[in-house]
């Protein structure tokens, strides 16, 4: 009779996980009790998303078990192709814990907090790191270490910072086929309520094996390496779950009112440092004890653990009272949903000159344009800007040639053998990159208006 018991969660996507009643997976149950893995329970997945979507509460708690849950199935399939007498049961392990608390270092809002703390020059707010951070100094490694050799928690540690998959275990944590895509990409349009993006998940794992593809250096053949290798038969459903990650970024993620909001609360984060390295933390509205004040003072590890969604939308409402006007007024903008409104630049130059989004012409319109932009914010040198800039892009699927290394990639079976799908797909080969180039502004604000309106008119007609 084991002396550990079964415990179980209820998820939406995957309905009954258990973490069954042996060592290992008892350790796991114990990380999941500790302060930091119990925090993400108070930080949403998507952030501000809420605000665009009603549905999407769903957290980085729900999010970690269900990409724990999806890794133990993906180690399942190397169990069964190298044999359980074969198996590395210590990079098994490794890898699967790292599934589970790879998520440990979200600040508050996610992405968005990162964003923000970046701005203002929090280098070690990187979730990455702080992720490491908490699993090799907090009770996290105690946790783990108590049923393991000691060390354990430091190689997850490792594992979580490493810059890309170097076996097939790895892979099974950071790949562009790993457990966190698999589950994101099934729990958020769910939470959100779209109605694309959706895989065949179950198809996908059952037509799963595992293969060898070369490695080498500058096309040197090195070694071949083992790795997820998806057959014939889910050809399709690869390639939708390729195009269907890709299609949450303009829809869900890069949703225009959601990245306004991500815009505030960097201002916010902007505004109230200026005002603690100023000394004026009294015209904040906000207590010295505040968890956020008390980070952004000290970014200390226990620091961290007191800011989670919940304490920093407590900061923004304490805020609207703030006696520092700008302060106040984005935390009000940020509280009672009244966004900036938003330009398509990007969209307004294609559509102008009737061509692709991502014809080069366009790019070149909004080089200049950026320029313009940022020269003139250059020159009022206000701490918050007339016109706030945001831009980025997304490619549908990382090449080869700009991925880390061969594990990283979806490998399909063809007729000729084990190939990059991005060789044998048509469609992922065809859907390119998403960009976007947008500029926020207050609709008063009638000088950045025109000043932004006539800033495209030019750049248009210096290329025409």
């Amino acid at each position: 009779m084991s002396k550990y018991r079964a415990q179980r969660l209820r998820d939406p996507v995957h309905d009954l996980i258990t973490f069954e009643a042996r060592t290992f997976e008892s350790a796991m149950w114990d990380v999941v009790q500790t302060r930091p893995f119990q925090r993400l329970r108070r930080v949403r997945q998507l952030a501000f998303s809420e605000l665009t979507f009603p549905g999407a509460t769903h957290t980085r708690f729900a999010h970690s078990v269900g990409v724990f849950d999806i890794a133990r199935k993906l180690m399942k399939i190397i169990e069964r192709h190298v044999g359980k007498d074969n198996l590395d049961e210590s990079r098994y392990n490794v890898a699967l814990a790292a599934a589970l608390v790879h998520d440990l270092g979200h600040g508050p809002f996610s992405h968005a907090f990162e964003s923000a703390a970046d701005e203002i020059g929090l280098d070690n707010a990187k979730h990455e790191k702080t992720s490491a951070d908490l699993i090799k100094n907090s009770e996290v490694s105690e946790a783990m270490d108590s049923k393991f050799t000691k060390g354990f928690s430091e190689e997850v540690a490792q594992l979580i910072a490493a810059d890309g998959p170097t076996d097939i275990y790895s892979a099974v944590v950071s790949s562009q086929f790993d457990a966190d895509r698999l589950d994101y990409i099934q729990r958020d349009p769910l939470m959100t309520g779209t109605r694309h993006s959706k895989i065949d998940f179950t198809w996908l794992l059952n037509n799963i094996e595992v293969g060898e593809i070369p490695e080498g250096v500058d096309d040197e053949f090195s070694r071949n390496v083992e790795t997820f290798v998806i057959n014939e038969k889910a050809f399709y459903a690869a390639e939708a779950y390729v195009i269907g990650l890709f299609h949450l970024y303009p829809t869900v993620f890069f949703h225009k009112a959601t990245r306004g909001v991500e815009k505030l609360f960097t201002l916010f984060l902007v505004v109230l440092h200026n005002l603690i390295q100023e000394k004026l933390i009294h015209h904040s509205g906000l207590p010295e004890n505040h968890p956020l004040i008390k980070y952004l003072i000290d970014p200390t590890q226990d620091n961290f653990l007191s800011l989670d969604d919940f304490s920093v939308w407590g900061a923004i409402h304490s805020a609207c009272d703030a006696d520092d006007d700008a302060l106040s007024e984005i935390a009000i903008r940020i509280r009672d949903r009244k966004l900036l409104k938003c330009i398509d630049i990007r969209d307004q130059v294609s559509k102008h000159l009737q061509i692709n989004a991502n014809d080069a012409r366009v790019d070149r319109i909004c080089i200049k344009i950026v320029e313009r932009l940022e020269a003139r914010n250059d020159e009022e040198a206000l701490l918050i800007p007339n016109i706030i800039i945001d831009k980025s892009e997304r490619p549908t699927y990382r090449n080869f040639s700009e991925s880390k290394g061969p594990l990283n990639q979806i490998h399909v079976k063809s007729g000729n053998g084990t190939t990059d799908i991005s060789k044998v797909s048509k469609a992922v080969e065809a859907s390119g990159v998403f960009r976007f180039f947008r500029a926020y502004y207050d609709k008063s604000d009638r000088d950045s208006e025109k000043f932004l309106n006539s800033s495209i008119e030019d750049m248009i007609e210096e290329e025409q």
